[in-house]
């Protein structure tokens, strides 16, 4: 199993990070289980991400949609080990795990994964923390204000917040991801192995989110490398009035204003297209260095 060597070269390109999906219920429509053999579906997928230039794969086994049901930690592992196991034995390529349980990472992380996801920026588990600090492993650190009360759910576009307020929307996600920050060199995770993600469409209203995406250059001012996962959210859906299978056009706009802003990895489901996306964005916003 290869890794990306880390830490990467933040500002020459752009990451691509790959979500493989396995749950029931995941907003994107996109969820491996429930098909017949999810081990390989998630490799053939896996594939095909790999193929198409995906530098990373994120594997989840618990839906962050609003609305969603929580797992245990047993039966997110019995999801997302086996096929984390599958992928690193066949191929070379970096893998994430999505996860904000210290059990279900440390399991992960035996079984092939390299990096941690954490939405929840290591608050939902105190043990998280640990777990990266002993690893070494990179953890990427979201910014997470959802809450069940703020979410509404329409048939046709999904799951939105409303209502949510930030004195400053900025100044409060800055410093909230600081905080996170401060738990995981609290730790012992080195400053070079953290990545910020401001959390698009956690507890944001779709406003909120157009301006986060548009002022992301004041979370990488912050110091820190910067994930953008903006792929198929409500905030696109609700702004262009599509349900979920047809934001690939917003998905794409988000992500070249985001490169644009500062990005320096961009969480997608659509590989190929948005590959393609990137790389043009780079070509673009990072003449004359190495894309």
């Amino acid at each position: 199993m290869a890794h990306l060597p880390f830490p990467l070269a933040w500002g020459e390109r752009t990451y691509i990070m790959g979500i493989l999906n396995l749950t029931p219920d995941s907003f994107s429509g996109d969820g491996l289980i429930g098909q017949a053999d999810p081990i390989r579906a998630a490799l053939a997928q896996a594939r095909r991400f790999a193929a198409a230039g995906a530098d990373i794969l994120d594997i989840g086994g618990e839906s962050t949609r609003p609305g969603s049901t929580p797992v245990g930690d047993q039966a997110e592992m019995d999801r997302v080990i086996p096929v984390i196991a599958a992928i690193a034995s066949e191929l070379e390529i970096t893998l994430s795990v999505d996860t904000y349980k210290a059990s279900v990472a440390r399991e992960a992380l035996k079984a092939g994964a390299g990096w941690i996801n954490d939405v929840w920026g290591l608050r939902a588990d105190p043990d998280m923390a640990g777990v990266a600090a002993e690893s070494g492993a990179p953890v990427i650190l979201m910014h997470n204000a959802s809450r069940p009360a703020d979410a509404e759910l329409q048939a046709r576009l999904g799951g939105r917040y409303v209502g949510v307020h930030y004195a400053d929307l900025l100044a409060d996600v800055s410093r909230e991801l600081m905080e996170s920050v401060e738990l995981a060199k609290a730790a012992g995770v080195h400053p070079d192995r953290i990545i910020l993600d401001p959390g698009i469409g956690f507890g944001k209203t779709v406003e909120q989110n157009l301006e986060l995406v548009d002022r992301l250059g004041e979370i990488r001012a912050l110091g820190y490398p910067v994930l953008l996962g903006p792929s198929r959210k409500g905030f696109i859906g609700y702004t262009l009035d599509l349900p979920v299978k047809e934001r690939l056009e917003g998905t794409a706009a988000a992500v070249a204003v985001g490169i644009a802003r500062g990005a320096d990895i961009i969480r997608v489901h659509d590989v190929a297209p948005l590959v393609r996306v990137a790389r043009m964005a780079d070509a673009i916003v990072r003449r004359g260095k190495a894309v």
